[in-house]
C-alpha cells in the first residue's frame, strides 16, 4: 500500500467506507463527503480503468467518458504499476454478476 495513504486520518475514512452497508448510504456518505466535481472525477477514473482493463482504445474512452489523454494515461499507469485495487474491486463486481 502507498505509505501516502496510511495513518489515523485516512485509517478513520476507509473504515468508515468499509461500514456502508447499501447503495443509499453510500450515496449519502460520498454526497456529504465529496464534491460533485470530486465524485464525477472518481467516477471517470474508474470508468476509465474498467474499458482499459477491457483492452479499449483510448480514442473510444475519450469519446465515451469525456476524460483526457493525461487522466486516461495515469489510470493506465495505475492498471500496470499501481497496487492492484482497480483489479480487485473488477475481480469482485464481476463474481457478484
Amino acid at each position: 500500500m502507498n505509505s501516502k495513504l496510511k495513518g489515523k486520518s485516512f485509517d478513520f475514512l476507509f473504515e468508515a467506507i468499509l461500514s456502508l452497508e447499501t447503495m443509499e448510504e453510500c450515496r449519502n456518505f460520498f454526497d456529504d463527503l465529496c464534491t460533485v466535481p470530486e465524485l464525477k472525477a472518481m467516477a471517470q477514473r474508474l470508468q476509465v480503468a474498467k474499458m482499459l482493463s477491457e483492452h479499449q482504445v483510448y480514442s473510444e474512452i475519450v469519446s465515451e467518458t469525456g476524460a483526457s489523454t493525461a487522466t486516461i494515461s495515469r489510470v493506465n499507469r495505475s492498471l500496470s504499476y499501481g497496487s492492484d485495487g482497480y483489479t480487485a474491486i473488477f475481480e469482485r463486481l464481476d463474481q457478484k454478476k
